[in-house]
């Protein structure tokens, strides 16, 4: 019988937790979560407010930090990474989409585009014509010199799109990304997401709205800081296979005072 191959994934959490306040006023935004999320999966992450969606999202985007477990990027530890690597991943491997856009209203489009290129160190006219040709994939060269005040929800959010692939990530975080969009916008970007998927891009989407979840490969609900349901069919991986929980914070501080 053939050995079952298991792929490394592209992101892992282990035993993650996060919390907020302290003594009586902390609050458990993740609790004890594992998640293991393959290369070109399409995840739509649902769930009521304050169940820990987004910091879910933020944590796998690097721009918070767990207060436990561990956190693997491309089987990397992120945690053995300096505040320098950690940026770079950042602004290597994920693009983010955000549900407010997040444009900056004095710069043009294809200056907005281009911005993210700027921290990777891309000559100015090197990063405009870059910008340039991402923009033409979604149809918006008449639209470059535009203000964001200019646009249309639907045009604003698919510039916002582009600026978070001219560094051609890997995986792309979409924080409620049609959720300023009427349901026409809604369904022109959806099918801009769905298109990135078929192109291979890891894609994990947070939303309140069920029926884009019809766009995904995989729908996680959370509640209270778990996760209550996967979709995911095949969650069976050998036992052999299988990565060993990391030891908490206070377990490894607790191993440093013997050694001492």
């Amino acid at each position: 019988m053939a050995k079952k191959i298991v792929k490394e994934p592209v992101i892992e959490l282990l035993a993650l937790e996060k919390r907020f306040g302290f003594g009586d006023a902390e609050h458990l935004a993740i609790d004890n979560l594992d998640l293991r999320v393959e290369k070109g999966e399409f995840i739509a992450i649902m769930g009521p407010s304050g169940c820990g969606k987004t910091t879910l999202l933020n944590i796998i985007g690097l721009l918070d930090t767990p207060s436990d477990g561990d956190y693997r990027l491309d089987s990397q530890s992120v945690e053995s990474l300096s505040h320098i690597k950690r940026a770079h991943a950042r602004a290597k491997k994920i693009g983010f989409v955000f549900q407010d856009f997040n444009l900056i209203e004095r710069m043009n489009v294809i200056e907005n585009v281009a911005l993210p290129l700027t921290y990777s160190g891309v000559s100015p006219t090197k990063r405009l014509g870059l910008a340039s040709k991402m923009l033409a994939n979604f149809h918006l060269s008449e639209r470059e010199y535009y203000m964001p005040w200019q646009l249309s929800g639907g045009q604003t959010q698919r510039v916002a799109i582009a600026r978070a692939l001219v560094n051609k990530p890997a995986i792309l975080l979409a924080d409620e990304p049609t959720g300023n969009l009427d349901s026409k916008s809604s369904h022109i970007i959806m099918e801009e997401l769905s298109e990135l998927h078929k192109r291979g891009n890891t894609i994990i989407m947070v939303t309140h709205n069920p029926d884009l979840t019809t766009y995904a490969s995989r729908v996680i609900t959370m509640l209270d800081g778990k996760i209550d349901t996967d979709t995911k069919e095949d969650k069976v991986v050998e036992k052999n296979s299988a990565p060993k929980r990391p030891l908490s914070i206070k377990q490894r501080k607790a191993i440093k005072r013997k050694k001492k």
